[in-house]
């Protein structure tokens, strides 16, 4: 294997991650699910309580299903599959376009829609994960120093009131948001924008909206949207206000002018639980990783909120990061590893904001033609649209982040032969259940095996002494399971490529990453490719 750092004494923890929120928390389970020691800090003295991330994505929930944990985010909230796109007119001249936001035919995903949990409870589902397995976080603590060398990390964290107190690290992970401590003290520049717009954000209950649904109200002056919750109200309201409306205290008052701008129908707000102004900025890190440091969700990229993507993007930094920190602390990858971390996920959060921006001037602009589009025709317009299943297929992997791909990481390597459909190196892997690590009881195994070995075709076509050879001497990095049939094509929905895939029976190779990516993929059966591409990494079979 590839051993430890060479000063593998006088360190209070492997990875030291700065920051309690979503991103943090997912870091935190990553590594102890891996056998990695941790410390989670935080400058808050308690967890959120009000949010503004509220919604949470197919491909999250996929890379958080394993033991459960999707699950139980599911229960906690609720998923929503329709759109209710409203446009302005009397109480009886106004239309309503009901829309579905995705294909529940779709056959590669547990989780066909989107899922409405604010931020809050989120994190307590994360907490109560954590606080299972023994892992606790320190809160009131600053980062307020931080020291590279060649072998680790040596941090300085205030407390008020009390003396600093010095942690040394193999790593640091900063997840302390977009005013990173961390980000500030590697020097690494936070480039991007401030838009001027204003918004209003607020919890409350409404009557009149129907239950369970998104509603957009689509206007001249931008769009209303009214979103689904359990907790801490039944409802999130989110709303552009006018620039003739003074900074001041976010009130209910406003909350109500701004429904009567953008509907006749009889909506009447209540009971709020929270209210608050915010503006919007895009920004991204110069680099994710300096030395020893790595940056995460908001500390990393910040954007508007348009297409729920934020959240969702941090959480998915982590699951990437976990699983390589883990196998380069515990001695069983190269440090050469970490390397990939930013090569896969700093184009994502380029795309990100690139999207997310897009949609943000479209939504708000000020430009005639555009205001006119939004009062009414924009809205029949993308309800004909999205009546389309090719249209929602393709938009739900967008949105959702299934489309999320690495297809230029240097941890995605296409095998000789190639394999004639199915997934490509870099690429999610698409069928349920194949997606990430198999589900195991919380505390099974330690240090589970980060890869999945899947061997397709008949049984019978597999050299019964090669395959026992492999699962032997890579048992610390990779579980080997036999699979009927190979993957039918890159996206499983598609009948012509599945019906093709059935005449051309065969055997093939898909080694599967801890996040559900293909790593490797060959055809036919020799598996001397998928354990050098195991060597690359740094590596070592088990001896014989």
């Amino acid at each position: 294997m590839a051993g430890p750092d060479p000063d593998s004494s006088g360190f209070d923890t492997d990875v030291l991650i700065v920051g309690a929120g979503p991103s943090g928390l997912t870091l935190a389970r990553e590594l102890h699910s891996l056998g990695v020691a941790a410390q989670l800090v935080d400058q808050a003295p308690d967890a959120v309580h009000e949010s503004r991330a509220m919604a949470i994505q197919a491909r999250t929930l996929e890379v958080l299903a394993r033991n459960r944990l999707a699950d139980d985010l599911v229960t906690a909230g609720i998923p929503s599959a329709t759109l209710l796109l409203h446009t302005r007119g009397s109480r009886s001249g106004g239309r309503t376009h009901a829309v579905p936001l995705f294909d529940d035919a779709l056959g590669d995903t547990r989780f066909p829609f989107l899922l409405f949990l604010s931020q809050a409870a989120t994190e307590r589902v994360l907490l109560d994960r954590l606080a299972s397995a023994g892992v606790g976080i320190r809160r009131s603590l600053t980062l307020t120093g931080l020291v590279q060398d060649e072998h680790g990390v040596t941090c300085t964290l205030d407390s008020p009131g009390v003396p600093s107190r010095v942690v040394r690290a193999r790593y640091v992970v900063g997840c302390d948001g977009a005013h990173s401590m961390t980000r500030r003290l590697t020097g690494s520049g936070f480039t991007g924008r401030a838009y001027p717009q204003r918004f209003l954000l607020a919890d409350l209950e409404a009557d009149g909206p129907e239950r369970g649904m998104v509603h957009v109200y689509l206007g001249r002056s931008g769009p209303l949207f009214l979103f689904p919750l359990l907790t801490p109200a039944s409802w999130r309201l989110l709303v552009m206000l006018p620039p003739t409306v003074s900074t001041g205290p976010a009130t209910l008052a406003l909350a109500r002018a701004a429904v009567a701008r953008h509907t006749r129908e009889p909506i009447v707000l209540h009971d709020p639980a929270w209210l608050t102004e915010f503006t919007v900025s895009s920004r991204l890190a110069d680099t994710m990783r300096r030395g020893r440091v790595f940056l995460a969700g908001d500390a990393a990229h910040i954007h508007s909120p348009a297409g729920a993507q934020g959240m969702n993007t941090g959480i998915q930094d982590a699951v990437n990061l976990g699983w390589k920190l883990a196998l380069v602390c515990r001695g069983v990858a190269a440090p050469t590893l970490l390397q990939s971390y930013e090569r896969e996920r700093l184009p994502v959060a380029r795309s990100v904001l690139a999207m997310t921006d897009r949609a943000f001037r479209v939504a708000t602009s000020r430009n005639p033609v555009l205001r006119e589009l939004r009062a009414g025709p924009g809205i029949r317009l993308a309800a004909l649209l999205l009546r389309s299943r090719a249209v929602r297929r393709a938009g739900f992997r967008v949105v959702s982040e299934l489309g999320i791909r690495y297809r230029e990481s240097p941890l995605s390597v296409e095998g000789r032969p190639r394999p004639a459909g199915g997934p490509r190196a870099g690429e999610r892997f698409p069928q349920p259940g194949l997606g990430a690590a198999p589900a195991s009881p919380a505390g099974d195994e330690p240090r589970p095996p980060v890869f999945r070995m899947l061997l397709c075709g008949p049984a019978a076509l597999w050299p019964d002494t090669e395959v026992r050879a492999f699962r032997a001497r890579w048992a610390h990095l990779a579980t080997v399971e036999q699979v009927p049939a190979a993957p039918r094509s890159r996206w499983s929905a598609a009948p012509r490529a599945a019906a093709l895939s059935r005449r051309r029976p065969g055997t093939a190779q898909y080694l599967v990453r801890w996040d559900g990516y293909l790593g490797y993929r060959a055809a036919g059966t020799d598996l001397t490719g998928a354990a050098e591409y195991l060597r690359a990494l740094g590596a070592r079979p088990l001896p014989a």
